[in-house]
């Protein structure tokens, strides 16, 4: 079982517990700390929960992603956001910029090509419907987790994977903090969000309500 975040991360100290539901080798490890080190903690959260369901799918269709490439799903989840960031706030789409961080994350460990781009390709597409669902089942895997973590018409099996979820890792507002993330991005460097594109959308909402200070409307 995972702790809850304020068991595993003390900021104020610098000391952290790695979760131990999360796969134990030095690439995932180096991930997650990378992950922690600059995401808010809502976002941090949403990621590793993204993980678990995203490992839930894979287990119960027996895929290799939740067995002997299971570290690499777990960089494609954890990496997913980390655009968000402000050390990755280059000026591409954030879903962009936090896939070219993964690949360059893994580069430095060595992993083959093939695996990096496949990653990077689940990265930058998990914002775009229709495509990841049929491009490659690691894309399939991280966008229906992305969907359950923000989903509010769910099955009741689903419900309750994430619920079980949200008690380890708490949501934290991940709506609100997110959502206003990519559109405070997108203000300072217009060029990330592209009008038919999720941040585009999100950028739209803020301009036509600008004094709504609740969850994007476009989210």
């Amino acid at each position: 079982m995972c702790p809850p975040l304020a068991a595993i991360s003390d900021q104020s100290t610098g000391s952290n517990k790695y979760p131990e539901c999360l796969p134990s080798d030095t690439l995932s490890r180096g991930a997650y700390n990378l992950a922690l080190s600059c995401l808010p903690p809502a976002i941090l959260n949403h990621s590793v929960r993204v993980f678990r369901i995203a490992e839930w799918f894979a287990k119960a269709s027996q895929s290799h992603w939740a067995h002997e490439k299971r570290s690499f799903l777990f960089v494609a989840c954890i990496f997913h956001d980390i655009g968000c960031a402000t050390q990755f706030d280059g000026p591409q789409r954030f879903e962009v910029e936090g896939a070219d961080a993964a690949a360059d994350y893994l580069r430095e460990h060595k992993v083959a090509e093939l695996d990096v781009h496949e990653i990077w390709q689940a990265i930058a597409l998990h914002t775009s419907p229709g495509i990841a669902e049929r491009i490659s089942v690691l894309a399939r895997l991280v966008r229906q987790a992305v969907l359950i973590d923000f989903g509010t018409q769910l099955d009741q099996e689903s419900q309750d994977f994430r619920n079980a979820a949200e008690e380890l890792f708490p949501r934290l507002g991940i709506e609100k903090i997110l959502g206003d993330v990519v559109v405070d991005q997108a203000l300072k460097q217009p060029q990330k969000a592209p009008p038919a594109s999720w941040p585009g959308v999100l950028l739209r909402a803020k301009r036509d309500w600008p004094e709504w200070e609740g969850v994007n409307k476009g989210f």
